[in-house]
């Protein structure tokens, strides 16, 4: 099934979600709140319709699990194979902002594990792909584009912008301990994995709440970079599709070594 997907067909949705998020994003906008209290606008909307209405244009059709699409129930969701998982606008809070730091994120989950990821960030023109078996790109440049060899002497960690939780400075302030000198990256949205899939962080310790529509795209990109996504304090990676879509804490690295502390 995954062979026959073209990957340039979902980069061209993310791209044209993206362009109608500008749209919006160059005006002024009404910002409305969900039941959880996260933030929402006409961007999200507009992006949402756009991808499920372009995966469902595709010559193979799988079910889509979208943060902005209907809710699916578990009991119909446990059957499923493969499936798109999308969040149209990743980082809602950091398009309020306007610090451009968002993104599309379409996904392609095969038993409960990303396959297939597309993350592109319309206003930092910065688009990341990876299809399982073909490597992971960014702007057409194979990943990852570098690989700290000296993370004794410099640890480069990349933390959420929005939602940096006491747990995440402890474990952070504990990295320091086993390196001569650490630089903090505070970063939005699903960027933050991707970074360390080109390997411009080293590490990124997520010891709060995400979904899995939140990190599932950028996940399979790194892991084609040649990283992980592994649950924090178990040596198991993220998985998909879970009957309570809400994400474990975990840490990401290119280098496996790096988790263990």
């Amino acid at each position: 099934m995954l062979k026959q997907i073209d990957i340039n067909d979902i980069i061209s949705i993310a791209q044209k979600a993206g362009d109608a998020i500008m749209e919006v994003y160059a005006k002024d906008f009404d910002v409305e709140y969900k039941d959880d209290k996260s933030p929402i606008t006409e961007a999200d909307k507009i992006a949402n319709g756009i991808i499920e209405n372009g995966l469902l244009a595709l010559s193979i059709q799988f079910p889509i699990l979208s943060e902005e699409g209907k809710e699916v129930l578990d009991e119909e969701r446990k059957g499923w194979e493969y499936f798109w998982m999308v969040d149209p606008l990743d980082g809602t809070k950091e398009f309020i902002k306007k610090n451009g730091e968002f993104t599309v994120n379409i996904a392609l989950i095969h038993n409960g594990f990303p396959v297939l990821g597309v993350v592109y960030a319309p206003a930092l023109n910065e688009l990341y792909w990876a299809k399982q078996g073909n490597g992971a790109f960014k702007n057409n440049e194979r990943l990852p584009l570098y690989i700290n060899q000296n993370t004794d002497k410099l640890l480069r960690i990349v933390a959420s912008k929005s939602h940096l939780s006491s747990e995440t400075q402890k474990y952070i302030d504990n990295l320091a301990k086993s390196t001569e000198k650490i630089e903090c990256i505070s970063k939005g949205s699903s960027l933050k994995l991707c970074m360390i899939a080109d390997g411009s962080a080293d590490i990124y310790p997520r010891l709060a709440p995400t979904m899995e529509w939140d990190t599932a795209a950028a996940d399979a990109i790194l892991r084609e970079a040649g990283g992980a996504t592994m649950i924090w304090e178990m040596e198991a990676y993220l998985k998909y599709n879970k009957i309570n879509l809400l994400n474990p804490w975990f840490i990401c690295s290119l280098q496996k070594k790096e988790l263990n502390v």
